[in-house]
């Protein structure tokens, strides 16, 4: 929570602010948490301060100094950030939605999994700045500089990059093909751009833009005949109890046999924050989050987490199913779990109750094929996944 000392002194107007800011250097600023939509903050000095979920939508926060300043998760929609120093600044998961960072600083910025849909990044610099994960559906980054960023995982629909600066950057995992101004990008070097981006762009992609990252004219190429017929990139994650270990990895296993190849831990191997952040990363990157319910794991937090982050998920895409649930015993239909019991209401759940018996086991396997399968219309396509 916020010191409320703090937010008073911020309320009393920029002035005041710098002021005390100035008096106080040593002082770490504790917004976090507070609820600062809509004010006039024009030329603020927030210096390393923590802004950790503070409600900033629609502030005016334009030349204001935020370097090394702590905004994760914080909502900064519809903000007027022009020209601010957000330099290695903490903007993991933030909210930038439809804000205007025009010319904003963000070198160095953190911005993984960060909402910049519709924003305007107008000769913004994003030198060396994290963009993995990063919604940049109809962002503004013409003249922006990307050089050296990281922009893998990132979506780009509908993006503009009209001569934006690219070299160095990293591309992995793109989707290319909807995005405006890619052949008129500038690369003063190559840049780092996979397999992953030229498939899920189906070759979408300017020649000159890939001929100014450094493909070989050869591959550019054979780049056509690989990708000839569309392809498209559907990827699993299983998420169970470790004490179900014996079926998961048997469903691993003949998912991949099957092209459907998938990532996957046991709920216990809770290896810290890290190996957490992994987990949310993967979930979120991958099209389906594949769900065994036992008596075991309707009864693990570490589940149910990861149910919460594939709910959140589908709110994000307008509840595009992500959620495929299958039992292994008949407790979901009994506990009084939330969570739980809001899939059995709302979600066909594969059966998989006698998945020791051979052909009852590959009668539920293939069920779940053609449901995982569905959305393809074309037939013969394959689900494609990232192992892991």
């Amino acid at each position: 929570m916020a010191n409320p000392e703090h937010v008073k002194v911020l309320k009393q107007g920029v002035k005041t602010w710098n002021e005390w800011q100035q008096e106080n250097f040593s002082v770490i600023p504790d917004l976090s948490g507070a609820d600062l939509h809509g004010e006039n903050l024009t030329w603020v000095h927030l210096l390393n301060a923590d802004l950790r979920r503070a409600n900033l939508s629609g502030v005016k926060l334009a030349r204001a100094g935020l370097q090394r300043a702590d905004l994760w998760r914080a909502d900064l929609s519809g903000a007027d950030v022009f020209c601010a120093d957000l330099s290695d600044a903490n903007l993991r998961e933030a909210n930038f939605s439809e804000a205007n960072l025009r010319r904003a600083d963000l070198r160095d910025a953190n911005l993984l999994g960060a909402n910049l849909g519709e924003a305007d990044l107008e000769r913004s610099i994003l030198r060396r700045a994290s963009l993995h994960g990063a919604r940049l559906g109809g962002a503004n980054l013409s003249r922006a500089d990307l050089s050296i960023a990281d922009l893998s995982w990132a979506e780009f629909r509908r993006a503009n990059l009209n001569k934006a600066r690219v070299d160095f950057a990293t591309f992995g995992q793109n989707d290319l093909s909807e995005v405006q101004g890619l052949d008129t990008v500038e690369h003063r070097g190559p840049s780092t751009i996979d397999i992953g981006t030229i498939y899920r762009s189906k070759g979408n992609i300017p020649e000159v833009f890939l001929r100014g990252c450094g493909v070989p004219e050869d591959f550019i190429v054979y780049m056509k005949s690989l990708v000839g017929k569309p392809i498209e990139f559907y990827s699993c994650f299983i998420s169970y109890s470790s004490k179900d270990d014996a079926f998961a990895k048997r469903l691993h296993a003949d998912l991949q046999a099957q092209n459907v190849r998938c990532w996957f831990a046991p709920e216990d191997l809770k290896i810290g924050d890290k190996f957490r952040m992994r987990i949310d990363e993967a979930i979120r990157v991958h099209d389906k989050l594949l769900l065994v319910l036992s008596e075991n794991s309707v009864n693990s937090a570490w589940v149910e987490k990861e149910v919460e982050t594939a709910f959140e998920k589908e709110r994000r895409q307008d509840n595009k199913p992500v959620l495929f649930p299958i039992r292994l015993d008949g407790a979901v239909e009994q506990t009084n779990q939330a969570w739980a019991a809001d899939i059995r209401r709302t979600r066909h759940i594969g059966d998989f109750t006698h998945w020791k018996d051979h052909d009852a086991y590959q009668q539920a396997f293939q069920r779940l094929l053609r449901d995982l399968k569905a959305e393809h219309k074309t037939s013969g396509r394959e689900l494609e996944a990232t192992s892991r």
